[in-house]
């Protein structure tokens, strides 16, 4: 039985250290920009806060590589942008405009990008992103590509029948996929210890054979180094690996959540170990850190900032005609993504054979389709046959002799007093 593991922190360069500062910052920015615009009734939609927990979402989606996949959830806005979605989308999004990705047919991080960015839209509904990244390693696999899919989980959501379900799949299927299960204390107004009878949701892995980890999540250093170390060994084979980075939700549910189920003594206790006041005091150090670059990486932020907020709210509302459009994917006027083949398509081909791969069965599967015509089955490589809608199939088989005659029952009264005798 794999045990649960605690990956040692790796040693960055100066660069990646400061970039998980800069995107740690540029996340709650965001976040604290959007909730002065929810505040100002310029977001339409819900509104949910990842405030203590973007240490989780940086230095996990830092370890990805460009070719690979993920598929955020509503909370992983700093995934988004490691991954390279601009503030903007995000803002307009949220506010519903013309200019965001799906202009404006959804109020929150319900987008995606599958051609450039590959990220997977995220799902309400809380568990199924899990069988959908498998699907998305397969593929990839199958294709040839050598990447590595990966989406969150909330502790919550790692209840629900999907998670299990998934996660067995991508263990038989030895998927290379990585799930980040983020042990925020609190499933909406739940606490873990009353719905889990578990220390490390980390534990759930052993039920399926896979290797899991156990990671402070508001240390960004350490969130990187196993989450590196998890992609590494999934694109290298070894299957599936879950990551359980343990946190703290320090908002609400949504904005409309005061939360005030949560003590105050765990609050405050959370609150010291802010992941961005604890990374800045390693920084400083380490002297990689100082009070001038901090001040460039603050004003490069809000000048960014400053810049793509007025860009959404200027930005015009959808027009009324569009909701009538898109409802439905029609092919290539709608998308023209196609498979990326990396290898040899023969290679996951049947072989050549001499036996033509043709079966006929006469008269199996012979139905009505919906425009009143004949539907056979056919198999293999066999053209489907032209059918005459009102065409009765003939018999092949030619009578034998006369039947024989059938033995005529005894009344009814008869066989009833023969039973009773």
């Amino acid at each position: 039985m794999p045990a649960t593991e605690t990956s040692p922190k790796t040693k960055l360069s100066r660069q990646q250290y400061l970039d998980l500062y800069y995107f740690m910052r540029l996340n709650r920015e965001v976040e604290d920009t959007m909730t002065r615009l929810f505040r100002q009734n310029k977001i339409v939609g819900g509104l949910y806060s990842s405030l203590g927990q973007e240490a989780i979402s940086v230095g996990s989606a830092y370890a990805l590589e460009k070719k690979d996949w993920m598929a955020p959830m509503i909370r992983n806005i700093g995934a988004l942008l490691v991954k390279g979605v601009p503030p903007r989308d995000i803002f307009t999004q949220h506010m519903a405009k013309y200019t965001s990705p799906t202009k404006g047919k959804d109020g929150t991080s319900h987008f995606g990008d599958l051609e450039n960015l590959h990220i997977v839209s995220p799902i309400s509904m809380l568990g199924d992103l899990i069988p959908v990244l498998t699907g998305v390693a397969m593929a990839g696999r199958y294709l040839g590509q050598k990447i590595v899919a990966m989406t969150w989980i909330g502790d919550g959501g790692s209840s629900t029948g999907v998670f299990h379900e998934g996660l067995n799949l991508a263990a038989s299927q030895k998927a290379a996929f990585v799930l980040i299960l983020e042990n925020n204390q609190w499933a909406y107004s739940t606490p873990v210890r009353r719905q889990v009878p578990l220390e490390n949701l980390a534990d759930r892995a052993k039920a399926y054979g896979i290797s899991s980890y156990i990671v402070d999540g508001n240390d960004p250093v350490a969130v990187y180094s196993t989450a590196k170390d998890a992609v590494d060994r999934a694109r290298a084979g070894e299957g599936p690996i879950l990551i359980e980075a343990k946190t703290f939700r320090r908002r609400g549910h949504a904005q409309h959540d005061p939360a005030e189920y949560v003590p105050m003594e765990q609050r405050e206790y959370w609150e010291k170990r802010d992941p961005i006041t604890l990374y800045e005091k390693f920084l400083t150090a380490e002297k990689i850190l100082d009070a001038k670059g901090k001040k460039e990486i603050e004003d490069k932020i809000n000048t960014l900032l400053e810049k793509d907020r007025e860009f959404a709210e200027n930005s015009p509302m959808p027009p009324p005609e569009l909701a009538a459009e898109g409802v439905y994917c029609t092919g290539d006027d709608c998308h023209k993504i196609r498979p990326k083949w990396e290898r040899p398509i023969a290679e996951v081909m049947p072989p050549k054979s001499s036996v033509e791969p043709v079966w006929i069965v006469e008269g199996f599967g012979r139905g009505k389709t919906s425009s009143r015509e004949n539907a056979p089955i056919h198999f293999g490589d066999t053209q489907q046959a032209a059918e005459q809608p009102d065409a009765k199939p003939k018999s092949s088989a030619k009578p034998v002799g006369k039947p024989p005659a059938r033995k005529s029952a005894p009344p009814k009264s008869a066989a009833r007093g023969k039973a009773r005798r």
